[in-house]
């Protein structure tokens, strides 16, 4: 059985859950709506406060898919009413973000400012050295802030680029000079 799969997902005050036809699944809650379409041979039952997930079979996919489902559902329903953010910092001489509307300005020490418009539904902010990009969706959260962070990833040397604020840099010794 699946340890993850099988847990019930609970649904808080203020949170809205519907399954439609073939499994889309629709969450509303405080901060927004999600609605995904989830695999159709797992079996989707909302029961006194809960959203439970059972799978038809032990075949090695559908333990797969039973997993996954519960926890794209649990994510679904933590983002509508929660939210979800990312924290990165910016390090290096030189290195700067700036927000102007919905627009996020990096300079990362190449010959032009890297701009980045936000996608729809998700929010960055910029306090010094920090970008915060929250919203709803924990896949769209973490794609955004992926992007962001491959415009300059960090180096081992100096630790210079962005990193997400919870990163360790494993560090390398640099060269030595001759004697």
């Amino acid at each position: 059985m699946s340890r993850i799969g099988r847990l019930p997902v609970a649904i808080p005050a203020g949170v809205e859950v519907k399954i439609a036809e073939g499994n889309v699944v629709t969450v509303k809650g405080p901060k927004g709506t999600l609605e995904r379409a989830l695999p159709i041979e797992m079996e989707i039952k909302v029961e006194d406060g809960h959203v439970v997930v059972t799978r038809p079979n032990d075949v090695k996919r559908m333990k797969a898919l039973h997993g996954l489902t519960r926890s794209l559902i649990h994510n679904m329903v933590i983002g509508v009413s929660e939210g979800y953010k990312k924290v990165l910092e910016v390090n290096g001489v030189g290195y700067r973000a700036a927000k102007q509307g919905n627009k996020l300005t990096l300079n990362l020490g190449y010959s032009h400012p890297v701009e980045m418009i936000d996608p729809e539904g998700i929010e960055s902010a910029v306090d010094g050295n920090k970008i915060t990009v929250s919203g709803i969706s924990k896949e769209k959260v973490g794609q955004y802030a992926a992007e962001i962070r491959d415009k300059r990833r960090p180096e081992p040397y100096k630790g210079k680029g962005i990193k997400y604020a919870d990163e360790v840099i494993r560090r390398k010794v640099g060269k030595t000079g001759k004697k």
